[in-house]
């Protein structure tokens, strides 16, 4: 049936929006607070590594491209489900703001459309169409998916973490932010069929609008702006590696909401469990790719072999030798290393250029490089994986918001009370 749509007429009406978009001062000031985004995270690689490190703009710049790239997937999506920009959206935004208070990660609209589905079927309300609500929060995080495959590993920065025994180990917290022009589907009713008009095929929409006689009802494109964003973290697994196993999982996610959001018309029963799943399915991705970190074996601990490195400046004396993060420094200038201390000892008592003898883990074999500094470097621009007993820049896992963190400190003086023994 897909082979039947119009995308020969659709696709430039998309295009033709999506320009407009980029013409709207709401879509730059969006823009602008993705860029704040990247020069905050930057201001945290700085921090973490302790020196100065240049400004990367490219990294703004992709997430930008990538968005652009995702507005018009989304929008494609949106316009051959027939996902319609529905009064839900007027629920969805505070209901989402105010689930923030209690955890970050609630701001996602899976919570929200959920809930808001959930009280609509049961309740009465608010005015919604259930499908139309949990459709879009599919295809927001199938773009999403995507976007992770495929630029969700970029600029993630070195952290310090505690696994499951309480050691501190070296791995990479991933945050990525792009802003998204959608050229989103509106309709109207009541009005006669303007020239120039785009006959569907008669299986479309496979959601339907919600009206008393859809057979009337006239669709348009409309441009939106939206903003996407993605957290996670990176301690069993290389950023590469972790982003394609949180996109598929994202992905799986989506696909299964989606086709929900589709039948959910059809029985009360179907509705309900798609607005079920929708927060709940969104909680399993989380916890199965932290429990798939946490329970891991890190791969960004110290080595026997030599010292085991987190991470490597882009454009240091390192990163030109060829040494890149997750390699092990196994001499320098002849002499082993093992330890932090011991690398420091000899690039303080030797002058550069130092030769050092690491071990590729992209290459799998031992590779001679030469550390020299260009003028005005004063640092060799490599990162050393935590020897366990590090007490600053230990990452914090939980996204509690300032809701959640008052009702757990209450919860644990309330059960600190109540384990007081009498006297």
């Amino acid at each position: 049936m897909i082979v039947l749509f119009p995308f020969n007429d659709i696709l430039p009406m998309i295009l033709v929006n999506i320009e407009i978009m980029l013409r709207e001062p709401v879509f730059w000031v969006v823009v602008v607070l993705v860029v704040l985004q990247y020069r905050r995270m930057h201001s945290m690689r700085e921090s973490f590594y302790g020196v100065p490190i240049k400004s990367n703009w490219n990294e703004a710049a992709t997430a930008i491209v990538f968005g652009l790239v995702g507005g018009l997937l989304g929008s494609v999506l949106m316009v051959v489900i027939g996902v319609t920009l529905t009064s839900g959206l007027i629920f969805i935004w505070p209901l989402a703001i105010i689930l923030m208070l209690i955890n970050a990660r609630f701001i996602c609209f899976a919570y929200a459309g959920g809930i808001l589905a959930l009280s609509r079927i049961l309740f009465g309300f608010p005015q919604i169409n259930v499908s139309q609500v949990l459709a879009l929060v599919a295809v927001l995080h199938m773009v999403e998916s995507i976007l992770i495959l495929f630029s969700g590993h970029l600029g993630a920065i070195p952290s310090y973490f505690r696994d499951r025994d309480g050691r501190v180990v070296g791995g990479f917290t991933l945050q990525k932010f792009w802003p998204i022009p959608i050229a989103a589907l509106a309709f109207i009713t009541g009005m006669d069929v303007p020239p120039g008009s785009v006959d569907m095929p008669e299986w479309w929409p496979l959601i339907k609008p919600g009206v008393a006689n859809p057979e009337n009802v006239i669709y348009t494109l409309m441009p939106v702006v939206a903003a996407l964003g993605y957290g996670d973290m990176a301690i069993a697994r290389n950023p590469a590696q972790k982003s394609r196993i949180s996109a598929c999982y994202l992905a799986l996610y989506s696909l299964v909401l989606l086709l929900l959001a589709v039948v959910a018309d059809h029985s009360v029963l179907l509705a309900v469990v798609a607005a079920v799943f929708s927060p709940m399915g969104h909680e399993l991705v989380i916890y199965i790719g932290r429990k798939t970190e946490m329970q891991g074996q890190p791969i960004y601990v110290p080595s026997a072999d030599g010292l085991a490195l987190l991470d490597v400046i882009p454009d240091s004396p390192a990163w030109r030798a060829g040494i890149r993060s997750g390699d092990v420094i196994v001499a320098v200038n002849g002499f082993p290393v093992t330890r932090r201390s011991d690398f420091a000892a000899i690039s303080y008592a030797v002058n550069p250029p130092l030769q050092v003898e690491f071990f590729s883990r992209r290459k799998r074999r031992l590779m001679h490089g030469k550390l020299s500094f260009n003028k005005g470097e004063k640092h060799l621009g490599i990162l050393s994986v935590p020897e366990g007993a590090e007490a600053v820049g230990v990452v914090d896992v939980s996204t509690a918001g300032p809701l959640g963190r008052w009702f757990l400190n209450f919860w644990q003086r309330h059960k600190r009370k109540g384990d007081t023994p009498p006297l």
